[in-house]
Order: C-alpha cells, then sequence, then structure tokens
C-alpha cells in the first residue's frame, strides 16, 4: 500500500510541475472578426532587430482587431527564457502543424530536425508566408550533407532566394546611418496590399535586393540621408555586390516589397509577400503595420479592408535594433495581453530614452 501510495504522489507531483511549467510560446485567442477560423503563426528568431518585441505586438492586432488566432513561437534557452541569439531553439513547434499562414522575422536558423520537418511539411502544403526583413536569409548552420543544407541562404541563395525571391545580399544603405523611405509604385497602389498604406518609412537602411522576374515589386526604398523621417534622399555612388557596377543609390532604388507565387513540385503553392523592412523600431510606422496584415488578408485570400485598423493594443515601446541589448530574463508571458513589457528598451542613437 505504501509503494503504491509513493507511485501516485510521484504521478501528481510529475503532472503539477508540468502543469506549472512557463509557457515558452503564447497564443492569443480571436476576438470576432474576419479571420474566424484561421490559425496565424509567428516565428520569433532574430539576433538584431528584435522580432521577439515585434511580433506578438502585430500578434495582438490581429487576433483583437481582425479575429485571427495567433500564436507566436520564439528561440527560447532551456529555463524557457527568449534568447534571439539560440539559433537552434524554436518554442512549441507543434503549432506549425495547424498553421494557415506563417510571419517570418528569422535569421540565420538551424531548427532540430523534427523542427525543421514540421514546418516543411505546412510549407509544401502552400500556406501564404509574409516575411520580415532578415528573412530573405532565414536559415543557416545546416551541415554538408543535411536534408536541410539547400535551405542554408549561402547555399545558391538557400530558402531565402528559392521561396521568399532573394538571400541576403548586402547593406545598400549605409546601417545605423540612412533610414528607408518607400517609394510606392504608382501602379501598385491599386493592389489589395497596398490599400491604406499611405506612405512606408523605417529607420533600418536599405538593403540590396533583386527579385526575381516572376515577382510584383510594389514599393522601392530611397536611401535617405539620416535616421529622421524627414530627411532628404542620399544623392552618391554605390557599387553593387552583384555585377560590380555602379549607380547612384537612388537611381533606381532597391525594391523593399514584393510579391510572388512560389509553386511546389505537389502542385501547391504559396502566395509570398516579402519586405526587407521590418525591425521592431521599423513597425511603429503605421504603413507598414497596414502592409503586414493586408499581407495576412491577402495570403488568406480574404477581402482587404479598404484602411485596416492596426492600433496597438496595448503600449508599443520597442528597442532600437543592435546584436546587443535585447532585454534579458523575457518569457513568453510578459506578453499577454494587458500587461506591460518589463525591462527597459534599447533606445536609438540620439534619443531621450
Amino acid at each position: 500500500m505504501m509503494v503504491r501510495t509513493a507511485i501516485v504522489c510521484l504521478a501528481v507531483f510529475v503532472a503539477l510541475g508540468a502543469s506549472q511549467a512557463p509557457a515558452t510560446s503564447i497564443t492569443y485567442p480571436a476576438a470576432p472578426g474576419p479571420g474566424k477560423g484561421a490559425h496565424v503563426v509567428l516565428l520569433a528568431g532574430d539576433e538584431e532587430y528584435r522580432s521577439e518585441e515585434a511580433l506578438p505586438m502585430l500578434a495582438k492586432i490581429l487576433s483583437q482587431r481582425h479575429g485571427f488566432k495567433t500564436t507566436v513561437l520564439f528561440s527560447v534557452d532551456p529555463d524557457g527564457t527568449i534568447n534571439p541569439k539560440n539559433g537552434k531553439s524554436l518554442s512549441d513547434p507543434a503549432a506549425l502543424d495547424s498553421a494557415d499562414l506563417f510571419i517570418m522575422s528569422l535569421r540565420f536558423r538551424a531548427w532540430p530536425e523534427d523542427d525543421m520537418g514540421r514546418f516543411e511539411r505546412r510549407f509544401k502544403a502552400g500556406i501564404p508566408i509574409v516575411a520580415l526583413r532578415t528573412s530573405t536569409h532565414a536559415f543557416n548552420g545546416f551541415a554538408k550533407g543535411s536534408a536541410w543544407e539547400s535551405w542554408n541562404y549561402n547555399h545558391e541563395g538557400g530558402f531565402g532566394k528559392r521561396v521568399l525571391g532573394e538571400t541576403w545580399v548586402t547593406h545598400w544603405g549605409r546601417h545605423k546611418v540612412e533610414a528607408t523611405r518607400g517609394a510606392i509604385d504608382p501602379e501598385a497602389r491599386a493592389h489589395p496590399l497596398m490599400r491604406g498604406v499611405d506612405s512606408l518609412f523605417g529607420d533600418t537602411d536599405v538593403y540590396e535586393a533583386y527579385p526575381p522576374a516572376d515577382a510584383t515589386v510594389l514599393a522601392r526604398g530611397l536611401v535617405l540621408q539620416t535616421l529622421a523621417p524627414d530627411s532628404p534622399p542620399a544623392n552618391y555612388q554605390k557599387t553593387r555586390a552583384t555585377d560590380k557596377q555602379t549607380q547612384g543609390v537612388n537611381d533606381p532604388p532597391m525594391p523593399i516589397v514584393w510579391t510572388r507565387l512560389h509553386k511546389q513540385d505537389n502542385g501547391a503553392a504559396n502566395r509570398i509577400l516579402t519586405t526587407t523592412m521590418g525591425s521592431a523600431t521599423d513597425l511603429e510606422d503605421e504603413g507598414l503595420r497596414r502592409l503586414v496584415v493586408n499581407g495576412v488578408y491577402w495570403g488568406l485570400g480574404l477581402d482587404v479592408p479598404a484602411r485596416a485598423n492596426v492600433t496597438y493594443v496595448d503600449p508599443y515601446e520597442p528597442s532600437f535594433y543592435g546584436f546587443e541589448g535585447f532585454r534579458k530574463g523575457l518569457r513568453a508571458s510578459d506578453f499577454e495581453i494587458g500587461k506591460k513589457v518589463p525591462g527597459t528598451p534599447l533606445a536609438k542613437p540620439g534619443a531621450s530614452r
């Protein structure tokens, strides 16, 4: 009897321990809205641009303003704390199985084989993808001969070039010095993705990028002289990394927003929206937030609102980008609705905060 009692107590203790383990992802149930029934999974995993701060903000907007169920997955350490530098981690990967759309903000990830398999299965099913900033070089570090070797950014462009339309090339504007103003193509203004997008601005620099011929470029990025939104465009010559030819840095401007249809061998096809903007501070821009929200509607084949509501659900004070300075000790639960995210955000150079 004593042995049986001990076994039961141990089982209860283990069960309680499991139930009290801190969550490593966060799901926002859908409020009433057009997105009812669709599950958007947001993948936060980059060391520099603070996707761990930005994607919960977007997920809240999509769930509370538009009716999508949203789940944010992070890079975490074994104790459950968020660590954007842990490139081999994807929290709660089972959430990938029910994703109807991915929003990616990844850089140089090398997830375990099972997690990559889950991602690939949903990807090959043809679900749409909204890809931000460094997602052009989302994956790296898979060993030669690995099933995922071809996903590495430097393997003929990897996932980024093959699927999104571009891989990492180089910084076209001066990093942390020259911001980006979007020049929306006049013909693109009629595209559903640009509904309500009056302008685009980000304090990240323009990337050098050459989307393929089957892509539709919606906006190009004017390199500005400073990080200020009212800065005039830069005016100097720049040598392209690809063919070593020289051009004016804004003549023509590099593409910063484009779409394409990625066709799978199995007949499925993924609607792709890629933007090389997308840091946490870039997403303070209303136009960029609206572009992302529009991308979810468009990707899922829903009618894009005339002017999607992108008002923050909770106060949003993002950190400036950088490889150091991310908020230490954050957990998924810190991004619950109604909570103030702890820690002091890294300030933009010259800013008061």
